[in-house]
């Protein structure tokens, strides 16, 4: 690590610089040098002075600075005297600037300022175009202007050559003065200095900005700082709404200013191109009735201190965001703070010690704690402590340790004794009055050193034997003293800068060592979190003194500290409005702990539009829910929200890897899940679903999810994934939760007890539709009409796939076969495996007619999944459907119903299922005279089934005792309709057709369990689910206003009770690209 240093100014003026590698204080050899405050940054530190002035300490280095200046000698030729100086009246000066508008004759050029010495003399640069020339150094042309070039031609009637004169920058090390500019007029006097972006320029540190605030509350920006001008070139005013009292710029493309009201200025559109920005946005000051008394910028960081010396750190910052999104209050009472490199962050505290915040990373910002700077001090080996008496912020500081001077009665012996015959007693002063140290109506001031100039060597007196809030009282004594005022015990800090010193978290540095505990310093102020500038919330203190003193020592104080800790990395967004295309992002994630241990976090999203930087964010307490999905083959996830929800517009991002996508999706969940404080495993009372691709989602209700009085909205509802992968999931209020998977495996899960982790493997088909038209000429072709579905489709037709750029669900899974044609189509196929209809869309069958034009087979691909979760496979017959029996959550049974249906159609009963044994003990085959599609069992073991042909059925005589029932009773479907699927809940049955229409059982009674007639409720519905209340949940086709939306909304039927069992309207909830079940078997 390079050596660097970290400066400070104490209430003298005097300067100071701390070596990263040493550990002793140096004072600035310039003994009669005094500064207000100093702004630290690579390589180099500006300061203030008492005489308004401004210094620049470069530090020294190897590489010289050294300047060009040139100027080019320009002639024009003529029949009488050749080529001379006389040039025509429209020509440019006979010696000028490249371009020829300016005039630079070599007596017009002057040193800026004593900093500099002339190398040698002018000379001629004899390289044209940095190749060596003949010709002396000359350039011929036609004309001026005109290319110019060494070779002398016929036409050839001007010429000019470039003269050059190197200076050298001399100052390096020491303290050098700015001078005033010439012509225009300087903003003099200047109150603050910042120094900063030096990180937006692609050589970081080479091409640093400053800026400076004058007394009458105008920002400057110094022009013309480069590598080569150290010193900069002439002053520019940036227009601000408001008089500025302080500003800080940080080393990207942040600035913030602090207004003489208390509030804070921003300075958005800072970019190398425009260095002093566009415009400013007022923020407001963390406390409502305390104003903002100093602001410290970093890269992505923001520390204020408010005039009742709390400190405040400001969350989300970035240069996408200059202006953040909230304050977090900081343990900590401080005078003034400054972030320097690496974010870390330094501070002036209320004791005017010095103090570093310890534990500041990247991923945690702002820190975990304070110890004290504990650098030696002169020639004595030990530490500064930290100074116990409070001293006040203000312009009159010195006056006031003089104003009681004459009060002879209350001095006391001088430390450095005198020889009786040379003391003298000194010349009385005026007496100014001494502010009121308790007041805080003003922002952060310059201590004022007029007046105390010959009190170079004071001796310290004893305090005043009067008021103990009076301050010290200080005697005067001469120049040749070999201290000054305040320097027995150490410097008495008013100014700290860490720009320029190379400090992080890791960094062993002696004077911040970790083993000075005593002088170490604990956060404790509680966390008072706002929202966005325009929607601030109640902010409440609960520490109002997080530091105490005691006999001159630091204690701590026991709480909870604040912190925030962020977690930034690049994703990809797919930006869903046109033109429609995947963005390369920054993304971030930043977390607050408040003081009751309650975690705030925000999600950022920071992209770059036309030049212009954006941003987006989400707040992770109204995330709702973070689902993978397959967007062109990307390890992508999508972000809802309750708003989100409603728009349909979900936030879709994608990772690098499928570790990258799973390392973000757990931070994420982890993160919602703190927030809700929903910790461990899945409640029993819990409502799983599946979606399309096989992921599993869990919504856990805050009461009973049944109850009418606490329905939740469905676009407010938190669905949290849980490991594994299943195609539909089945569930009960005990706690018993069943699956299958797409390969038809039947799954239990195993996390109601101890999480056990197990191997899970899935398999499924993706399919592909090869289409063709018939024509007279050729027959069979894959020429379609232009009104022809894709020639290659998915099932529907609408979107073309091309088994070339197929690709299975998800990355997750990878391929275990290649294309094959299908033959197991419904509807049979031909021995080529084609299926035949009259036009496109149409029903399809397995042979060939007269009037057949169109035909299409299906191409069928295997992929297979393998991961760990907790669900262990129930064998060995493979399953199509799944019920259990819904039951209340107080309900005692020893052994729940659990109905399946076989892949092939077989009614099934599983026996011995209970909570010590989800998986149960054996399977019972129950008898039917033809395969089936669809059962359900609900309350008082109501058993209803759908066969393949569309037929219901109902299970007669099915008990505790008689699991399996006595015989199956027909009930009548719908006219001219056919069902393909069903739920029972405790006294209602609903069923789904294929026409997507939802049917209500009318007439269910404990005597006529068949009910009497069907009844349609609404359409598009997919899915259906009852529970053991009669709720209605299902999985919606579509979402009314948005016909563009994909199938796959879960959707709870709303003011469903005994006196309306129906219900009366759909509430439309979140819809991840076709959910595909809703087990809502509770």
């Amino acid at each position: 690590m390079p050596i660097t240093l970290l400066w400070a100014v104490d209430v003298y003026g005097r300067v100071y610089s701390l070596s990263t590698a040493g550990q002793r204080w140096e004072r600035a050899d310039d003994s009669l040098l005094e500064l207000k405050r100093v702004s630290a940054g690579k390589g180099r530190c500006w300061g203030i002075g008492c005489d308004h002035h401004v210094y620049l300490n470069m530090m020294p280095s190897e590489t010289p600075i050294r300047y060009r200046e040139e100027t080019y000698e320009n002639q024009r030729w003529n029949p009488v005297d050749g080529f001379t100086d006389t040039l025509l009246p429209t020509d440019r000066w006979p010696w000028s600037d490249v371009t020829g508008m300016n005039p630079q004759p070599l007596h017009s050029f002057q040193l800026p300022s004593r900093s500099w010495e002339w190398e040698g003399d002018w000379y001629v640069d004899h390289t044209c175009g940095g190749e060596p020339s003949q010709t002396g150094g000359w350039e011929y042309a036609v004309d001026f202007p005109a290319n110019f070039s060494p070779d002398k031609k016929w036409n050839s009637c001007v010429r000019r050559r470039r003269w050059i004169r190197y200076r050298r920058y001399i100052a390096q090390g020491t303290w050098a003065k700015i001078p005033l500019d010439n012509p225009r007029k300087p903003p003099l006097p200047l109150c603050d200095i910042s120094c900063g972006g030096w990180e937006m320029s692609d050589q970081s540190g080479r091409y640093p900005y400053l800026w400076s605030v004058s007394q009458q509350g105008q920002v400057w920006f110094r022009e013309g700082i480069h590598p080569r001008v150290p010193e900069g070139t002439s002053w520019e005013e940036v227009e601000v709404p408001k008089e500025v009292a302080q500003i800080s710029a940080g080393p990207g493309d942040l600035l913030w200013a602090l207004l003489w009201d208390g509030n804070l200025l921003v300075r958005t559109g800072l970019s190398l191109d425009s260095p002093t920005g566009t415009s400013w946005l007022e923020v407001e000051s963390p406390g409502k009735e305390i104003e903002a008394l100093h602001v410290a910028v970093g890269v992505s960081v923001v520390w204020v201190v408010t005039k009742d010396y709390k400190v405040w750190f400001r969350r989300g910052v970035n240069s996408h965001n200059p202006c953040g999104s909230g304050w977090i209050s900081i343990g900590g009472e401080m005078m003034m703070v400054d972030v320097g490199l690496n974010d870390q962050v330094w501070a002036v505290g209320e004791d005017r010690g010095l103090y570093f915040r310890i534990g500041v990373t990247p991923s945690e910002p702002s820190g975990n704690g304070w110890i004290p700077v504990s650098a030696q001090w002169g020639n004595s080996k030990e530490v500064i402590p930290p100074r116990c008496p409070f001293i006040p912020a203000s312009d009159s500081f010195i006056n006031s340790l003089v104003s009681d001077r004459d009060r002879t009665s209350a001095l006391q012996p001088s430390i450095t004794e005198m020889p009786q015959e040379e003391r003298e007693e000194p010349p009385p002063a005026p007496v100014l009055q001494t502010p009121d140290a308790g007041g805080h109506d003003v922002p952060w001031m310059n201590v004022d050193l007029e007046g105390a100039e010959a009190a170079r060597g004071a001796q310290t007196a004893g305090p005043s034997a009067g008021d103990g809030s009076a301050a010290a009282t200080y005697a005067l004594g001469t120049l040749e003293s070999s201290r000054g005022v305040g320097e027995e015990e150490g410097p008495v800090w008013a100014w700290i800068s860490g720009g320029g010193c190379d400090v992080d978290a890791s960094s062993q540095i002696s004077w911040l060592s970790p083993l000075t505990t005593s002088l170490s310093l604990t956060p404790v102020q509680s966390a008072a979190w706002s929202k966005q500038p325009q929607q601030q919330e109640h902010r409440e203190e609960i520490s109002k003194k997080p530091l105490e003193r005691s006999n001159c020592w630091i204690h701590y104080i026991h709480g909870t500290p604040s912190s925030v800790w962020v977690r930034k990395g690049t994703l990809r967004w797919w930006r869903d409005w046109k033109p429609q295309r995947w963005i390369d992002v920054g993304v971030a994630l930043e977390q607050s702990t408040k003081s009751d241990g309650k975690k705030d976090s925000i999600f950022f999203v920071y992209y770059t539009q036309y030049d212009e930087k954006k941003y987006l964010h989400v707040f992770i307490n109204e995330v709702t829910a973070l689902v993978p999905v397959l967007r062109d083959c990307h390890y992508a996830f999508a972000v809802y929200t309750a708003e989100r929800t409603k728009q349909r517009w979900p936030l879709v991002l994608a990772a690098q890897s499928e570790k990258d996508m799973s390392d973000w999706l757990c931070l994420l969940s982890d993160c919602c899940c703190e927030c809700r404080g929903i910790t461990g495993l899945p409640s029993k009372q819990a409502l799983w679903s599946t979606t399309s691709k096989g992921d599993i989602m869990v919504h856990e209700p805050s009461l009973s999810l049944e109850a009418p009085a606490h329905a939740m909205a469905c676009d407010l509802m938190f669905w949290c994934q849980i490991h594994g992968h299943l195609r539909c999931v089945e569930s009960n209020s005990l706690g018993l939760v069943w699956g299958i998977g797409w390969d038809g495996t039947a799954w239990v899960y195993s996390g109601q007890g101890a999480v056990q982790m197990h191997q899970q493997t899935d398999v499924r088909s993706v399919h592909v539709y090869e289409n063709q038209r018939w024509n007279p000429m050729t027959g069979y072709t894959d020429k379609g009409l232009p009104t022809d579905r894709p020639m290659w489709s998915d099932e529907s037709g609408l979107k073309e796939c091309i088994k070339g750029s197929t690709y299975p669900p998800s990355p997750q899974w990878s391929w275990v076969s290649e294309w094959a044609v299908d033959y197991s189509v419904p509807g049979g196929t031909d021995k080529e495996g084609w299926q035949y209809a009259a036009d496109f869309p149409t029903t399809f069958h397995g042979h060939k007619t007269m009037k057949d034009f169109v035909r299409r087979r299906r191409w069928t691909r295997k992929c297979k999944i393998t991961l760990q979760a907790p669900w262990n496979q129930v064998p060995p017959i493979r399953l199509s459907d799944i019920s259990l029996m819904p039951c209340l959550a107080q309900s005692k049974m020893e052994q729940v119903p659990v109905w399946a249906l076989s892949d092939k159609g077989d009614v099934l009963c599983r026996l011995g299922v209970s909570l010590q044994n989800p998986a149960g003990s054996s399977w019972l085959h129950v008898g039917t005279d033809q395969p089936f599609k669809s059962i359900s069992i609900g309350g008082a073991n109501q058993v209803w089934a759908i066969a393949k042909d569309g037929a219901v059925f109902y299970r007669g005589s099915v008990s505790p005792q008689n699991p399996a029932g006595e015989c199956w009773y027909h009930i009548p479907s719908p006219l001219r309709q056919t069902l393909r699927q069903l739920s029972v809940g405790r006294t209602s049955v609903f069923a789904v057709d294929e026409n997507s229409n939802l049917w209500y059982r009318q007439g269910l009674t404990p005597s006529y369990p068949q009910g009497s007639a069907w009844e349609l409720i609404s359409n598009n519905a997919s899915k259906v689910s009852v529970g053991p209340l009669d709720q209605v949940w299902i999985i919606a086709d579509g979402v009314p206003g948005f016909p563009a939306e994909t199938p796959g909304a879960v959707c709870h039927r709303t003011s469903v009770g005994p006196m309306q069992p129906k219900g009366l309207s759909w509430d439309y909830g979140i819809g991840v690209r076709n959910w595909d079940s809703c087990g809502k078997k509770q």
